[in-house]
């Protein structure tokens, strides 16, 4: 007997993994977005792997929830006229901010960062941040 496992649609991952990068940039669990939409958190797993398509209204809902227009789950997403070459390093650099955003240290420097109300200061901790990376690659 031959499995058809079907691959998930390069869409339907895209915005499951911004859903990801939302819930997560708020520190919201996956139980707290399911409990909100009255589905299990493993539903919600399922959205952001991109198993399962999140239909029109449950995304307005999401959207609502994680207070950010439905536009926001299509930013960047893999478009069909895009080639491949550029799709594929899309796709690498954005789950490479997701992952970040998802790790530890990502989510305490992006709390404390947008904590920072005055834009000069914020530039300047960016400029510290590229100043310290570049010295790493000196040595």
């Amino acid at each position: 007997m031959m499995e058809n496992k079907k691959k998930p649609n390069p869409i339907d991952i895209h915005v499951g993994s911004r859903i990801r990068l939302r819930r997560t940039m708020l520190g919201m669990s996956q139980e707290k977005l399911g409990e909100s939409l009255g589905i299990t958190f493993q539903q919600i797993q399922k959205y952001e792997k991109g198993t399962n398509r999140v239909g029109a209204s449950r995304l307005q809902n999401i959207s609502s929830i994680l207070n950010v227009p439905v536009s926001f789950f299509f930013e960047d997403a893999p478009g069909e006229q895009a080639d491949l070459q550029s799709g594929l390093a899309e796709a690498s650099s954005s789950n490479y901010v997701v992952d970040f955003l998802s790790s530890s240290e990502g989510l305490q420097l992006n709390r404390a960062f947008v904590k920072i109300n005055d834009p000069k200061v914020r530039r300047k901790l960016v400029d510290l941040v590229k100043a310290l990376a570049a010295e790493m690659e000196v040595e």
